[in-house]
């Protein structure tokens, strides 16, 4: 069971919890004592908190309430958290997901990023941890008209574009060159609008976490490796595609189309 330990100064005042204190947070864990825990952390801190057991409550949920972002634990009886998160992912694409789980390895962070979550939270956890990453989360699932704001985008810049792609910020959409919708996780747009405002510019794996509005992991982690190379999966397609993205070795990742900003 993940022991949360009290930390006063996780307490904020009302005014300070966060920059949507109405969130609606799923947290799905089979442990009563842990989802009670977690839910009421949750509400203590601005957000609205439902806890479910298992699969079948979580699907409940989601066609009966609006849900900004599901906690999901990987050990679940039935179907486990991370057959949870491809069915998430596949129909939900867009829905921000955290991952929890007892085994902390590297291996099963990158497994979970590399399944569409958005962020990987080990066990045991403190509170202050858990709030920092499902804010972050969640300020980068914000309306695009904050997301724009975050990418130093100008108020009547609607769309960018690169090399036949465009990025749709009032949809939070991209779009192919043939016009079809190309599904990305909350991550993985995060990612891409950091390239977009910096094309043609070397970002250590630091930088783009910072750009991309909150870390996903620690920056030697192969979190941004996996991320990238997601990202570039959907751009350029099968071998033989596009370059978009160039590895720098020891330095990072470089976007290299122009980019053209469409109001």
């Amino acid at each position: 069971m993940t022991r949360v330990p009290k930390d006063p100064s996780s307490a904020e005042p009302p005014g300070r919890r966060g920059l949507d204190p109405e969130a609606h947070v799923l947290v799905v864990e089979d442990d009563t004592p842990t989802r009670h825990l977690i839910a009421r952390l949750l509400r203590e801190n601005g957000f609205r908190a439902t806890g479910v057991r298992d699969g079948r409550e979580m699907w409940e949920t989601l066609r009966n309430a609006e849900v900004d972002l599901v906690l999901l634990d990987v050990m679940l009886p039935g179907e486990s958290g991370l057959e949870l998160l491809r069915g998430l992912h596949a129909e939900r694409g867009t829905l921000p997901v955290v991952m929890v789980t007892a085994k902390g390895t590297e291996a099963d962070r990158v497994l979970g990023l590399d399944l569409g979550a958005d962020d990987y939270l080990a066990k045991p956890f403190g509170r202050r941890e858990l709030l920092a990453r499902v804010r972050a989360v969640l300020r980068r699932a914000r309306p695009a008209t904050a997301a724009s704001e975050e990418v130093a985008v100008h108020a009547t810049v609607h769309r960018l574009r690169f090399d036949g792609w465009t990025v749709d910020l009032a949809r939070r959409e991209l779009l192919a060159p043939e016009g079809a919708v190309v599904d990305l996780s909350g991550a993985g747009y995060a990612l891409l609008l950091a390239f977009l405002e910096h094309p043609r510019r070397v970002l250590a794996r630091d930088q783009i976490l910072e750009l991309s509005r909150g870390r996903l992991a620690d920056p030697n982690d192969r979190s941004v490796d996996v991320l990238v190379s997601r990202l570039r999966r959907k751009l350029e397609g099968k071998e033989g595609g596009t370059a978009m993205i160039k590895t720098v070795r020891g330095a990072g990742y470089m976007f290299l189309p122009a980019v053209e900003r469409v109001a």
